[in-house]
């Protein structure tokens, strides 16, 4: 099969509807096999327990073209883990992880002419979720759900370079203490949202959360963990029960280790301490990493020493040993690939 006639180079991140998807059905206590299917379209009841009740949760990961033609995926038993981890909060049937992951290779498989070709910097960003399907009125959990996968092909995070950002610090909180911000559920996304408008209509490119408890700590935003180095090279992570453990911050922590010789601490990460810093930025599967080169804190601004021209040395050599990691220019650790074709 060809690939599509799409333009690659200048796909923005955004929705195009694929050939293929991958859906299955839970009911009377059970999955379904699941199938491929060229309906791309949903019927709910207007009661189905997602709409009353945000009983959903969601992964997302993407499949790459490497150097040597290949298409692989990266490290979805991880992605399989963390939606089980989500669907058991709440209270949802666990999708099983070894069914997650071939369902998310069948999907690529469906669509392979939509993988961007290696170079293009575009690739196919992977959407698996889950949701309550039957009529729920009274709260409590739905007793039938949906599991699918979807793809699209993505551009780059961003056009010309990864430029440093301005982030706030947000008045809002992310998650509640012993609440969900651990998990990938859409209703956390909601919550998100009016503070990430709020931030872009005042020109900042994200939030900085802080811990709910004590608004002393350091968080994530709203769709990423902070990665920080000091100014003698470290590299220090945030540790929270109220963060997303996230995959692309878990990789580059291990890159860090075994592929840089750096040390690393991942630790509670208080904010005052964050002017100290040589380094910011935000990793996640949509950019790898986003450089931060400010932070503002109602009014006083705090600029890191890495400035806001590009990324920092440390975080630029995370960045290129992760990403060639992905593009197949760099050996991969055991069991990090998964080839597709």
């Amino acid at each position: 099969m060809a690939k599509k006639d799409i333009d690659w180079s200048n796909l923005g991140f955004g929705y195009i509807k694929t050939d293929k998807r991958f859906v299955s059905n839970y009911k009377n206590g059970a999955w379904d096999e699941g199938c491929l299917t060229e309906d791309d379209t949903i019927t709910l009841s207007e009661c189905a327990g997602v709409l009353q009740y945000a009983q959903t949760v969601f992964e997302g990961l993407k499949a790459y073209t490497t150097e040597k033609g290949q298409v692989v995926i990266f490290r979805p038993d991880l992605n399989a883990a963390r939606l089980k981890s989500s669907a058991e909060r709440l209270e949802m049937p666990v999708y099983p992880e070894d069914q997650f992951v071939e369902a998310v290779v069948k999907t690529v498989e469906g669509n392979l002419d939509f993988v961007p070709p290696y170079g293009s910097g575009a690739t196919l960003y992977i959407r698996p979720y889950m949701f309550g399907t039957n009529p729920v009125i009274g709260v409590k959990p739905a007793t039938e759900y949906q599991f699918r996968v979807f793809t699209t092909p993505v551009g780059p995070y961003f056009k010309g370079g990864a430029k440093p950002i301005t982030i706030k610090v947000s008045d809002f909180d992310r998650a509640a203490p012993h609440g969900t911000g651990h998990i990938k559920a859409g209703l956390n996304y909601a919550m998100s949202l009016h503070a990430i408008v709020t931030a872009h209509n005042e020109g900042f490119a994200e939030n900085m959360y802080l811990d709910p408890a004590t608004r002393t700590k350091v968080e994530e935003t709203g769709g990423a963990n902070f990665l920080f180095v000091t100014k003698d090279g470290k590299v220090v992570t945030p540790k929270s029960d109220s963060i997303l453990p996230s995959i692309t911050r878990r990789s580059l922590v291990y890159v860090a280790k075994e592929y840089l010789g750096l040390e690393v601490e991942e630790r509670e990460v208080l904010f005052e301490e964050v002017k100290d810093f040589a380094e910011a930025g935000l990793c996640g599967t949509a950019a790898v990493i986003s450089p931060v080169g400010k932070i503002v804190d109602h009014g006083k601004e705090i600029c890191l020493p890495s400035g806001m021209e590009e990324m920092g040395p440390v975080t630029k050599k995370l960045y290129d040993t992760l990403t060639g990691i992905q593009m197949g220019r760099i050996d991969a650790p055991e069991g990090w690939i998964r080839v597709i074709k």
